[in-house]
């Protein structure tokens, strides 16, 4: 599960996300609609993955986001920014493009083995408040015929696609996300 703290963050999550797309050469400027947010769980409980849907302009953006309490060297590329989180401290957002944990998620998630995690939201003392649903809610589909590919297959070098825009992106096993007024393939093999 992922344990969500109320907490205030500094800068925001739409702060960050704006100047995400901002400082790429595929992103926008421009007014930015948060469309809603998914999360998967690392399996070791360091790294936070949430993964951001928005819209600016007529483009719906898909942004993974990994939170980090430490600077992962040789990632530099990937650093989005340092976050102030009211409960756990700095935190070092990472685009989850570039991020190994973030990865391994979408690659156990396309082979069947992982599935998005539910949100269990804490309070600032740590107790858990309640559970809430995800804004954008994911299922797996297999073409007719098609077999889910191995992990093994996967990290053995086999190709899959995490979109980066929502709309162009198809292939045999498709990571699919639905939210309130929208659906599509988040991340393909």
């Amino acid at each position: 599960m992922a344990i969500i703290y109320q907490a205030e963050l500094s800068p925001s999550k739409p702060e960050i996300l704006r100047a995400f797309l901002e400082s790429r050469s595929w992103g926008d400027a421009g007014e930015l609609e948060v469309l809603g947010a998914y999360r998967f769980d690392d399996p070791d409980g360091e790294v936070g993955i949430e993964c951001h849907l928005v819209r600016v302009g007529e483009t719906i953006y898909h942004l993974p986001l990994a939170y980090r309490a430490q600077l992962v060297d040789g990632a530099e590329d990937a650093l989005i920014g340092l976050l102030q989180h009211s409960v756990l401290g700095e935190r070092y957002v990472y685009d989850g493009l570039g991020d190994e944990v973030a990865l391994d998620c979408f690659r156990r998630a396309l082979c069947g083995e992982q599935e998005q995690a539910p949100l269990d939201i804490h309070g600032t003392d740590g107790q858990w408040v309640e559970t809430r649903p995800q804004s954008v809610t994911l299922s797996l589909e297999v073409d007719e015929g098609e077999s889910l590919p191995t992990d093994d297959e996967l990290l053995d070098g086999e190709p899959f696609t995490i979109a980066r825009t929502v709309g162009d992106l198809d292939g045999t096993v498709r990571l699919v996300g639905a939210w309130t007024d929208g659906r599509g393939v988040l991340a393909a093999y």
